[in-house]
C-alpha cells in the first residue's frame, strides 16, 4: 500500500451508517462537507482554535478541521444537521431563536454541538459551566449572553 491510496472508513453519521474511501490526508471536515455534502459545519480557522467546525464523535465535541476522517472508522459522528428531529428543532436550537442568539450565523452550527453535548452530559449546568464549555468555540457578534441565556432556557426545557 501507497501512501496515496484511499482508506476505506466505516462510520455513522447522524443516525446512517456509512462506508467512504478517504485520502490519507483528509480531515472529517473535508469528508462531511465535499464527500457528504453537510454543509452545516463550517471551515473556519482550520487549526482547531475557532470551534466553528465543532462535531460530536461518540458525544464528544471535537474540532473536525483537524480530526483525521481516517480515525474515525467505527465512531459515531453527529453534525448540527444531526440535532434537529426532522423539521423540529431540539431545545436548543429553539431556545437560540427564541433568545436572539444567532447574529451572522457562521459560528453557531459548532456552538449547537458544543452546547448539545453539555446538556447531554450536564443536563442542569451553571452559567459558568456554559460560558466554560463555549470556550472554544469563537464569535465576533453576539458577545455570548444570549447563548448563555439560550442554553440556560434549553436546560429548563428539557427538564421539564
Amino acid at each position: 500500500m501507497t501512501d496515496d491510496q484511499p482508506i476505506a472508513v466505516t462510520c455513522t453519521v447522524n443516525g446512517v451508517e456509512r462506508t467512504l474511501e478517504v485520502g490519507p490526508g483528509e480531515t472529517l471536515l473535508q469528508t462531511l462537507r465535499e464527500r457528504l455534502w453537510l454543509m452545516g459545519t463550517k471551515e473556519g480557522c482550520l487549526e482547531g482554535e475557532c470551534g466553528a467546525c465543532t462535531v460530536l464523535i461518540d458525544g464528544l465535541p471535537v474540532d473536525s478541521c483537524i480530526q483525521a476522517a481516517a480515525a474515525v472508522d467505527g465512531r459515531e459522528i453527529r453534525t448540527v444537521e444531526g440535532l434537529s428531529d426532522g423539521e423540529r428543532l431540539n431545545p436548543i436550537q429553539q431556545a437560540f431563536l427564541d433568545h436572539a442568539a444567532v447574529q451572522c450565523g457562521f459560528c453557531i452550527p459548532g456552538v449547537l454541538v458544543t452546547l448539545t453535548a453539555l446538556l447531554e452530559r450536564q443536563p442542569s449546568p451553571s452559567p459558568e459551566q456554559v460560558e466554560t464549555a463555549l470556550a472554544g468555540n469563537l464569535c465576533r457578534c453576539t458577545g455570548y449572553r444570549q447563548m448563555i441565556d439560550a442554553a440556560m432556557a434549553a436546560s429548563k426545557e428539557m427538564q421539564a
